[in-house]
């Protein structure tokens, strides 16, 4: 099956370099120069990944907004940061807007090509893993406060909603359905179907601490144990 990637980058010759380069890998391209005329193609048809630069001609936060836009249309398609930005502050943002991953242009083709294939096989497995689950009862879990609905992909804390995108709500559920267990990055890695750097996956949990925050300002559940990984206590651990 052919993979449909879009890109959205606003200079015309990085675009057309990261065109041919992935054309070339086999998938199939479309490529958009601004965010309006990226999202008015989304509105009428979606890809499998997007990949979107932040800067977009005039729109220093174009690529932002374009996130945001587009998580709404479609909260389960896998988007990526393709940028030369590489401030911590741009990284957290564009996660907090719902992208899977943020990658900067100084990293190798073959890198993006591993990051691009990890998410495509979430795909895969999220697929497989919804054929099956409709097939049973078993797809909602309650924790305590927390409320996780793998068939809608969605979670809720004391019975208000939960603002995540799929790769938090995949972390999340690794860590609260493994009460007390260390979860190194990989493992998190592995629980979200997502190739990414360590600090991404950090990213990550701060911006799951801190929907939790939204709705609950003395949440405190998801531990860091230093240079071991994240775990989640529940109400009965007292070890933090």
């Amino acid at each position: 099956m052919s993979i449909k990637i879009a890109l959205v980058e606003d200079d015309e010759i990085i675009r057309n370099n990261y065109s041919e380069i992935l054309a070339d890998e086999g998938f199939e391209v479309v490529v958009f120069g601004n965010r309006q005329e990226a999202m008015n193609y989304f509105q009428m048809s979606l890809p499998d990944i997007a990949v979107l630069d932040v800067g977009l001609q005039e729109e220093r936060d174009g690529g932002f907004r374009l996130c945001s836009d587009l998580r709404r249309l479609a909260p389960k398609l896998p988007i990526i940061f393709l940028t030369s930005r590489d401030e911590e502050i741009d990284r957290i943002s564009g996660l907090r807007l719902g992208a899977d991953d943020y990658i900067t242009k100084d990293a190798s083709i073959n890198f993006l090509m591993v990051r691009i294939e990890a998410l495509f096989h979430r795909i895969e497995v999220i697929t497989q893993s919804e054929s099956v689950e409709s097939k049973t009862d078993k797809n909602i879990s309650a924790l305590g406060s927390l409320t996780l609905d793998k068939k809608s992909l969605k979670a809720a804390w004391k019975n208000t909603p939960l603002d995540l995108s799929l790769t938090q709500f995949w972390i999340l559920c690794e860590l609260a359905t493994n009460p007390g267990e260390v979860k190194t990055c990989d493992k998190l890695m592995q629980a979200a179907h997502i190739c990414v750097e360590p600090n991404t996956i950090t990213a990550h949990i701060k911006m799951i601490r801190s929907r939790f925050r939204d709705i609950d300002s003395d949440f405190d559940c998801i531990k860091t144990e230093r240079s071991a990984g994240y775990r989640w206590l529940d109400k009965h651990d007292n070890s933090a």
